[in-house]
Parts: C-alpha cells; sequence; structure tokens
C-alpha cells in the first residue's frame, strides 16, 4: 500500500519506519510544522506543587522536556507512544492509559486522589477539549503550537497528481480538517477517488465527508497501533462509505471484531543506583567463581577460548542474497527501454531540422521561389507601365508570405510530435528513478554495496540538478554499501558491554573492580521498559529500538550517553550514521521519483 502521512515530521518519520516494516511504502506530507514554546513564569511552582503531569500527545511530552529538568514527577500517558515518548526522554514514572482522553481520564480517578493536589496538563495551543477528570484541579499549560501549512506539502501534492496514493491517515479533527481545505485549494478534491482515508476514531473523519474518498475506515481504537493494524487490513476487504471498527462486535463480520481495551500499562522504577551495583556486583562475582570453578571440567576447545588472548568474535551473520540474474536482466531491460526512447526521440528532432530545411525542396515553394525569383529578375524595360510594377511587387509579397505560412506549419507539426515524446520520456524516467530507489532501499537494509544500482541512474542526471545531488551524496557509500539495520542490532551488545563497563570504571576501587568484572561478563538490564536517565537504562532501549528496526532513535539514545561511553560507541555510532544518511537520501530520492511522475502526466 503507498500511505500518505499528514503528522508532523517527527510522528511522520517514525510512522513511516513503522509502516516500511510492515511492507507499505510511505509518502510524508507535513500538514503542521512543530514550535516549542517558553512556559509561563507561573510553570515552574506550578508544577512543583502538583502530584502528576498528563499528556495527550506526543509532542507534549518533548515540550515537557524542554520546560523543566525534573524528570521523577509521575508521568500519565494517553497512549502508549506518548509513553514511550516520555520515557525515551528520561521521564522515571510513566504510565499509559492505552485508550484516548476518556480513557485517560478514567486512569487518573483510579490512581490518583484529588486531595493530594493538582494536576498539570500539558498541551498544545489548539485542543479539542480540556482535560478535566471529575473532582480534580487540572491547570493547563499551553508549550508548543502546530502551525498550520499555507498550501498543500509539495509530496503529497505530487502524490495526488499522479494517482499513486492506496491509503492516508489521519490522526486528529484538525489533521482532517486542514486536509481537506488544502486539498479543494489545490483542486485535487477528484483524485481522492481511489484513495481510502483511515481515521483514529470517528471525530477525526468527520470532517473528511467533504472528500470523495473511495472510503473512510475508522481505527478499532485511537491508537497508532490499531491505525497500522486498520492500514494491513485495507488490501483484504476496502468497503465504501465510513466502516467503523469500534461498533459492537457482534454486528461486524469476525474479522472486522475490535479488539478488547488493553489494560493500562505502568511502567515499574528501576533498582536504583546502590540496587544495581549490589545486584551487579555479587552477581558477577557469582557468574565468575561459577566459570572458574568449573573450568576444569570444560571441553578443550571451550578452555581455549577462555584463555585465549582476546574474546572470539560473534559469528558473523551471512549477508543475504539477491538474485544477480534477475537483477542483470532487470538493468538490461531498462537501459533497453531508455535507449529505444532516446532514439525515438533523436529522430523526432531530425525529422522536425529536416521539416525546417526542406521547405526548399517541397515542389509548390520550389515552384513559388521560382517564380519570385523570375519575376524579380524581369529587367526593367519589358514593364511597360507604373502600374504594372506596382502589381509584380504585390504578387511577390504574396507568395513570400504563403513559403513563410508553410515553413511556420512545418516546425509546428514537428514541435508537437517533439513534446509528445519527451512526455513518454519524462514518465519513463520517472519510472525507473522509482524501480532504482526500491534496488537501492533493499541494498541498505541488507548492507550489500550498492554501486551497480546507482550507476543505472547516471544516464538519468542530465538536466537535473536535484538527482544529480542525491546521487553525488550516495557516491562515497555505494563502493562497500553500509551496515543493514540486522548487522548493527547483532553488534551492539558489544559496545552495550562495553560502554557500560567504561561508565563505571571510575576512580573509586569499588567501581573500577565492577567495571571489570562488567568486560568480562554481560550483565545488565535490557528491553524497551527499562526507565530512568542512566547509562545501563538507555542502553537497553536502544537495544530494543534496534531490535524493531528504529536505527534512528538508537543513535539518539547512544549519542545521549556519558562522554565517559564515547570510545566504546564511537565506531558503532559512525556506522549506523552512514546508514542513516544513505537512507534520507533515498527516502528523498524516492521522493523527487514521484514528483517526476506527476510531473510527466
Amino acid at each position: 500500500m503507498r500511505v500518505l502521512i499528514t503528522r508532523p515530521e517527527r510522528e511522520a518519520t517514525a510512522l513511516a519506519t513503522a509502516l516500511v516494516q510492515r511492507g507499505h511504502a510511505p509518502v510524508i506530507a507535513p500538514l503542521f510544522t512543530l514550535q516549542i514554546l517558553h512556559p509561563s513564569p507561573a510553570f515552574a511552582s506550578e508544577l512543583a506543587a502538583s502530584q502528576a503531569v498528563l499528556l495527550t500527545s506526543a509532542n507534549g511530552a518533548r515540550a515537557l522536556s524542554e520546560a523543566t529538568e525534573q524528570r521523577s514527577k509521575p508521568v500519565f500517558a494517553v497512549g502508549d507512544t506518548t509513553a514511550a515518548t516520555a520515557e525515551g526522554l528520561g521521564f522515571t514514572s510513566v504510565t499509559s492509559a492505552s485508550g484516548d482522553a476518556a480513557a485517560l481520564a478514567a486512569l487518573v480517578r483510579e490512581k490518583l486522589d484529588p486531595a493530594k493536589g493538582l494536576l498539570i496538563h500539558v498541551s498544545g495551543v489548539d485542543i479539542a477539549g480540556d482535560l478535566a477528570p471529575e473532582g480534580f484541579e487540572v491547570r493547563r499549560f499551553a508549550l508548543y503550537e502546530a502551525r498550520e501549512a499555507d498550501a498543500l506539502p509539495a509530496s503529497a501534492t505530487a502524490a495526488l497528481q499522479a494517482r499513486a496514493l492506496d491509503a492516508a491517515t489521519f490522526f486528529s479533527p484538525r489533521a482532517s480538517s486542514v486536509f481537506a481545505k488544502l486539498v479543494e485549494k489545490a483542486g485535487l478534491a477528484e483524485a481522492c477517488r481511489a484513495v481510502t482515508a483511515v481515521a483514529i476514531s470517528a471525530t477525526a473523519a468527520e470532517p473528511l465527508k467533504s472528500l470523495p474518498f473511495q472510503s473512510v475506515r475508522i481505527a478499532a481504537r485511537p491508537t497508532r497501533q490499531a491505525m497500522l493494524d486498520e492500514i494491513d487490513r485495507l488490501p483484504k476487504a476496502v468497503v465504501k462509505g465510513q466502516q467503523p471498527m469500534s461498533d459492537t462486535p457482534s454486528l461486524l463480520p469476525p474479522e472486522l471484531a475490535p479488539e478488547p481495551a488493553a489494560a493500562p500499562v505502568v511502567v515499574k522504577r528501576g533498582l536504583g543506583v546502590v540496587g544495581a551495583f549490589i545486584t551487579g556486583l555479587v552477581a558477577a562475582v557469582i557468574v565468575l567463581a561459577g566459570a572458574l570453578l568449573s573450568l576444569p571440567y570444560w571441553p578443550q576447545e571451550a578452555r581455549t577460548m577462555w584463555r585465549g588472548p582476546a574474546q572470539a568474535a560473534p559469528a558473523a551473520m551471512p549477508a543475504p542474497q539477491l538474485d544477480t540474474a534477475a537483477l542483470d536482466a532487470a538493468k538490461r531491460e531498462l537501459s533497453a527501454r531508455l535507449d529505444d526512447l532516446d532514439k525515438r526521440v533523436r529522430a523526432t528532432a531530425t525529422t522536425a531540422a529536416q521539416a525546417d530545411r526542406g521547405t526548399g525542396n517541397d515542389t509548390a515553394i520550389a515552384e513559388l521561389r521560382g517564380k519570385i525569383d523570375v519575376l524579380e529578375s524581369r529587367p526593367a524595360a519589358t514593364l511597360d507601365t507604373a502600374k504594372d510594377v506596382e502589381a509584380l511587387k504585390g504578387e511577390i509579397a504574396k507568395l513570400q508570405a504563403a513559403i513563410a505560412a508553410a515553413a511556420d506549419k512545418a516546425k509546428a507539426d514537428a514541435s508537437a510530435l517533439s513534446s509528445g515524446e519527451q512526455k513518454a520520456l519524462a514518465a519513463a524516467r520517472a519510472s525507473a528513478v522509482i524501480g532504482i530507489a526500491a534496488r537501492l532501499s533493499a541494498a541498505l537494509d541488507s548492507g550489500l554495496p550498492f554501486a551497480t544500482d546507482l550507476g543505472l541512474l547516471a544516464p538519468l542526471t542530465k538536466d537535473d540538478t536535484k538527482l544529480s545531488e542525491i546521487t553525488a551524496g550516495l557516491q562515497p557509500l555505494a563502493a562497500n554499501g553500509v551496515d543493514g539495520p540486522t548487522s548493527l542490532a547483532a553488534a551492539f551488545p558489544a559496545v552495550a558491554k562495553r560502554a557500560l563497563a567504561d561508565d563505571l570504571a571510575d576512580d573509586s576501587f569499588g567501581e573500577r573492580l565492577l567495571g571489570k568484572l562488567r568486560g568480562l561478563v554481560s550483565l545488565r538490564r535490557v528491553g524497551a521498559d527499562v526507565a530512568g536517565d542512566s547509562v545501563e537504562a538507555k542502553l537497553a532501549r536502544a537495544e530494543a529500538a534496534l531490535n524493531a528496526g528504529d536505527v534512528a532513535k538508537a543513535v539518539d539514545l547512544v549519542k545521549s550517553l556519558p562522554p565517559q561511553s564515547a570510545k566504546a560507541t564511537s565506531a558503532w555510532l559512525a556506522r549506523a550514521e552512514a546508514h542513516l544518511a544513505a537512507q534520507r537520501a533515498v527516502d528523498q530520492l524516492a521522493a523527487h521519483a514521484v514528483a517526476l511522475l506527476g510531473a510527466a502526466k
């Protein structure tokens, strides 16, 4: 499915990654730009006096992290995505309502006591309604503003014009309203007839009624996961009109029955610095002692490995193999099609030039030129009167006008033919770029060199500055390729172990001993639910992000580690950032190809 994403850029990128992992092709077209606002002078004192913070969006979590350094205040998030964002920013006590504003209000009434203090609601300037759990005092602070775009983004315009979309996602009533307004302003309402709209709620779907979508689907629950599941179901059955997925189960087919609401997710606190130290030290000593005591009973190969000068490197994962025969055949077919189109354009240009030069060869025009030559060479003595001279001059002027008109007609015919051939060539070139972008994306995922695929762009970059810039940016990485997500994830545990050891190896004897033990055995917590700002917590969340295919999130977490971890992580970071740079360039290439395809229609 080719899916349009209308969310702000940061959320759009995360959603696009999830769509790609499910086999879909995202088209990012943000309808809003996020602006973080300075908090009012009363914010700090109100936050200190509050018992908890309420977040109704991931942007609210980011704005809160900019407004305060405090990370221990309890946070109640509307959904899992908002909760994960808050955890990634270091908030240590985060609870998710896994639903909408009503679910968040219900969770607050269940977990909190109104008598223990007020609540802080961090939101944007524009909200659908105030969040006010019954019996609680809530103070709302607008810490960010989502500013509407003045016109439909170029990526959305090109995709709609090219009829290159299967679905479009809408996560709020405001996004739906802005999209409908901008689409009608651009005169592209009819282009929505082949598109299925997927809305996060019935309220978000309401403004879309003014557009002639093929159908409007509503997610079973107001979560990003439910939106992704709804998109996955589209190829199986798309029914005209709204198909709410949250009605009574007995009224729906079994395959569309809504899932039961998930229980609130409570993120548990860690053990703390002292607990982690003691637990790690005791466990390390026990494991090390057990290993040394059982050493005589180990097989010879294991003893050799233990006593060797260096730890054996993990076995390299077999590199994915591509079907080279199919690849070569596709390249030959693509080159042949481009050569054929190029020959046709050249033949048309030659025909136009010959038509321009051949006006003198046409029989009628040659006859006219002959008459002009006879009249112009006629001796003045043969002209009896001035009246005859004037008549002859008039005839000469008419003949010259006839010749000019014939020449202009030949040029116009040749120009019209050339324009049609040029459009055909432009469409073929755009399709070729889309195919090459897909091959490059596969090469990035597999970690293989992509110089051959990149070389196919060389004949297409003529008179295209944007394409030339993208090709030049990928060229330094093409010969050796970049590490794929799988190889980056496989190498990360060793990097995490060294980084954790460097973090603990300070000047104290106990910490140095623990650092050395950490270098021998890997004792650390793992998983996306490890909260806190410690090196161990960030490494755990980074590893979980890598296992989920989110390289960008893992890189951000590793970059936030203390300086003493840089030696252990610098080489891995360079490989990961090379992958991200190449992926961004390939994404730009795909977006540029869609724009070219739309312009050629």
